[in-house]
């Protein structure tokens, strides 16, 4: 019975809040190398995170910028929604194949390299904004 109280509260907040997707796979970058970036823009507004994402120092940077714009792009496109109220709501990255190759060593031997590829998910959601009641508390907090 408390399964379907928690099925019934995830449904209602879903409808609130409705949200997008974007997955790019096999991208070659490490997952590990990955996460540390995504890391970098969960939880902050689509227009943050592309910021953050288009002057960070890491090669990863530039395929998960290309996933955030592209479930911001699927949000506006597909659902409507505000380009501006858009959170990243969920951000992974999952291990893809490993593509195998061999180096050659000495003495006839052979080393083998992992060459690891990531699968990144970005899940964007919209949230209202409540503009006029935070405007006007900035405006009293600076005066």
């Amino acid at each position: 019975m408390s399964e379907a109280k928690s099925q019934s509260a995830q449904q209602t907040t879903e409808a609130q809040n409705p949200h997008a997707r974007a997955t790019a796979k096999h991208v070659r970058v490490t997952p590990m190398k990955a996460r540390r970036v995504v890391d970098l823009v969960r939880g902050k507004r689509v227009e943050d995170a592309l910021a953050i994402l288009k002057f960070a120092p890491q090669a990863a940077s530039e395929p998960v910028a290309k996933v955030v714009a592209s479930a911001a792009a699927n949000a506006e496109n597909n659902l409507g929604l505000n380009p501006s109220t858009l959170v990243i709501s969920t951000a992974y990255v999952d291990e893809g194949a490993t593509m195998k190759r061999f180096q050659p060593r000495a003495q006839g031997r052979a080393f083998r390299i992992r060459k690891r590829t990531s699968h990144i998910t970005i899940e964007v959601e919209s949230i209202p904004t409540a503009g006029g009641a935070t405007r006007n508390r900035r405006k009293g907090g600076a005066k």
